[in-house]
């Protein structure tokens, strides 16, 4: 927490405006379209609901198909397949682990309808070459930013370059509110309906700017709104959100000086920066040599008092991906990497004991092939 956010719960609650929409709702909706230049910013409950209101305004129906990378969470397909949409699953870079545009072509059929694509760890895709292809095949491109706010692609805002973009609030992104997300609009003409449909199907939002005499019910919809007091919670992360991305870029540049020996060392493999992406340190990984190796070492810091992680159980191999979706291509690099990849502890306030990591993973037994 930055220290304000109680404070503005409170006063959240004093203004009397409890179920959304209110003052703090707004001041967010405006930092993120100034942050972003997106033409228009909605607070959802999730970055899942997010999508899903992307999947309605794109008007996904049964079979049309959707491209994206396997690994990725689950409600990057979720809200597709809940419209009867069919994931394509792709393979990833081997740099950024970052769906590979150059697979995206290949997967295209009559029947596809958009492309996804998940800027992972904050590091974004290769948009120019993304939107190219969705320009020339008449697609709709949807950035799943869950973990980018902050980050940018040539300078522009991950969010701000497709079609849609979807930020996400968790608990375990660097911006929080526990749960939220956001949808960033950059086509004037979804912005009517996506008030519509983030308000339950009704013209709501137009009743309050007085466009209307009543609101009813005038197209599908469900209830996306998070409440004031989130977004009180949010505003104070917000205000903050230059500081908290400084620290973590340093926990993350700490990271990286310190562990550059055991790379040289092939002991592992560090993360990879594109020279036009500025990422936010959303997350610090390493690539290992094997699973088995990764098991190990996650065993050695667990005895050490240190929390480490594996990522995502690729898509395509999950029962649901299998049912739902199909895979285009061979998916190599999203077999070997979810196989060895180990997330270490990134969070303000890790900078007293970030040596401790450091140190440990340094000195492992498992590195130096010691057991």
């Amino acid at each position: 927490m930055t220290g304000k956010e109680l404070d503005y719960i409170s006063k959240a609650h004093s203004n009397r405006i409890l179920s959304g929409d209110g003052p703090f709702t707004k001041l967010c909706h405006q930092w993120l379209e100034k942050r972003t230049g997106c033409n228009k910013a909605l607070l959802t409950h999730s970055c899942t609901a997010a999508l899903e209101i992307a999947a309605i305004l794109v008007d996904i129906q049964l079979g049309d198909e959707v491209i994206m990378p396997s690994y990725t969470f689950v409600s990057t397909a979720n809200a597709f397949v809940l419209r009867g949409g069919v994931p394509v699953f792709v393979d990833i870079r081997e740099d950024t682990l970052n769906i590979d545009e150059q697979k995206i072509e290949s997967a295209i059929t009559p029947r596809t309808k958009a492309i996804v694509p998940v800027h992972y760890a904050g590091v974004s895709c290769e948009m120019d070459i993304i939107m190219d292809i969705a320009q020339r095949y008449n697609l709709y491109v949807i950035e799943d930013a869950a973990q980018g706010i902050m980050s940018t692609y040539k300078g522009r805002a991950l969010g701000s370059i497709g079609h849609f973009g979807c930020f996400s609030f968790h608990e375990t992104k660097n911006i929080s509110s526990g749960e939220g997300g956001a949808l960033l609009i950059n086509n004037p003409k979804f912005e009517e309906r996506a008030e519509v449909i983030r308000e339950k199907g009704t013209n709501r939002s137009q009743f309050f700017r007085e466009q209307v005499d009543k609101y009813t019910w005038v197209d599908i919809g469900s209830s996306y709104l998070p409440s004031e007091i989130i977004a009180a919670f949010l505003w104070a992360q917000i205000e903050e959100a230059e500081s908290i991305t400084t620290r973590r870029i340093a926990i993350w540049e700490q990271y990286h000086e310190s562990l550059y020996s055991l790379e040289v060392d092939d002991k592992l493999r560090r993360p990879i920066i594109p020279l036009n992406c500025q990422h936010n340190a959303h997350m610090y990984y390493l690539i290992l040599d094997s699973s088995e190796k990764r098991t190990r070492v996650i065993k050695e810091m667990e005895q050490l008092g240190i929390n480490t992680v594996f990522h995502y159980v690729p898509l395509h191999s999950s029962p649901a991906g299998k049912k739902y979706g199909r895979v285009q291509g061979e998916l190599k690099n999203t077999d070997h990497f979810s196989e060895r990849l180990l997330r270490l502890p990134l969070w303000i306030g890790l900078e007293k004991q970030q040596q401790k990591v450091i140190t440990a993973i340094n000195q492992l037994k498992s590195l130096k092939n010691e057991i």
